[in-house]
């Protein structure tokens, strides 16, 4: 049972960290992003290598649009 607590612990890192990384890919800057989450966000199909680069799968483009969303409905309206 303690794996899979630490599996949801890493599970919910990755998920935080997950638009961070997308940043950093999209900037160009992906020797940025620690090897250690590469292969995790590679074994969940987040990302994928492609010719030498990292790029996001549809899985990966369909995470960050459901990340933009929530984040979007969390934010308060302005105030006016």
């Amino acid at each position: 049972m303690k794996s899979t607590t630490q599996d949801a612990v890493r599970l919910d890192a990755l998920r935080d960290q997950f638009l961070a990384t997308v940043d950093l890919l999209k900037r160009r800057r992906a020797s940025e992003i620690a090897d250690a989450s590469i292969d995790h966000y590679v074994a969940l199909n987040w990302l994928e290598w492609h010719g030498g680069t990292l790029r996001l799968t549809t899985t990966g483009e369909n995470m960050c649009l459901h990340m933009t969303s929530v984040l979007g409905r969390q934010t308060p309206p302005a105030a006016g």
